[in-house]
């Protein structure tokens, strides 16, 4: 039985979309990969928000049977508003996912986690053979770190010692985010914070080499990931 609550029926996705006509074209692309009894792993944003929307109802039209793998309450929440089946990466692998980002360099380099979710999207990023990266030609840069700050997933206990040990790399800022609809700063759906982070430049090695401070999470940093852009 489903719930009948406005909540429950409520789309997970607040305020204005923009180039509409043109991200909903590539949400079409990206329902028509889909293929009966597969697993796909769902991003967040506003692009994959619409993709979502566009597999559930060709899922729905067909009949298919597939199965989610969220990578936030968002992306969650949306999966049971328009009646998609979900799993878990300890019950399913993903054939493939999709996912948006903040920045995309031409090395097809990423800065992700602006919405908080980067731990749970690099693991099932790293889970899927492949992931389909949908953007805006707002997102490529010339320069990775150059429009966005690097967020670091940080367990609370180690929060100075990981900004005393970023000392050693080449930053410009550190700052904890703060959340804006409640006080204090934000925290991830894994109870950690976040550190955003400018570089002046970021090497292929830096990923790592940021993992390996301890207290540090995640990075928002994919590099050499299997992916495939796809742009509005």
């Amino acid at each position: 039985m489903k719930w009948k609550n406005s909540l429950a029926s409520a789309e997970s996705w607040a305020g204005e979309i923009s180039n509409l006509e043109e991200k909903n074209k590539l949400a079409k692309k990206i329902s028509g990969k889909i293929k009966d009894g597969e697993v796909i792993g769902v991003g967040s944003g506003s692009t994959a928000f619409l993709a979502l929307r566009a597999i559930a109802k060709r899922v729905k039209q067909e009949g298919l049977e597939v199965l989610a793998v969220p990578t936030s309450q968002e992306a969650l929440l949306n999966c049971s508003m328009l009646g998609l089946k979900t799993t878990t990466l300890s019950a399913a692998k993903p054939d493939w996912g999709f996912d948006g980002a903040d920045e995309v360099d031409s090395n097809n380099r990423l800065i992700k986690g602006r919405g908080g979710a980067l731990f749970a999207e690099k693991l099932v990023m790293a889970s899927a053979p492949k992931t389909y990266i949908l953007v805006d030609e707002s997102k490529f840069v010339d320069r990775l770190g150059e429009k966005f700050p690097v967020p670091l997933e940080v367990d609370p206990r180690a929060i100075h010692l990981v900004e005393t040990r970023l000392a050693q790399f080449p930053i410009q800022e550190v700052e904890l985010r703060m959340a804006k609809s409640k006080d204090g700063p934000v925290i991830t759906e894994s109870g950690n914070l976040i550190l955003d982070v400018r570089f002046e430049k970021i090497s292929n090695e830096m990923e790592k080499e940021l993992s390996f401070i301890p207290g540090v999470i995640e990075t928002g940093l994919f590099i050499s990931y299997s992916v495939e852009i796809l742009k509005v």
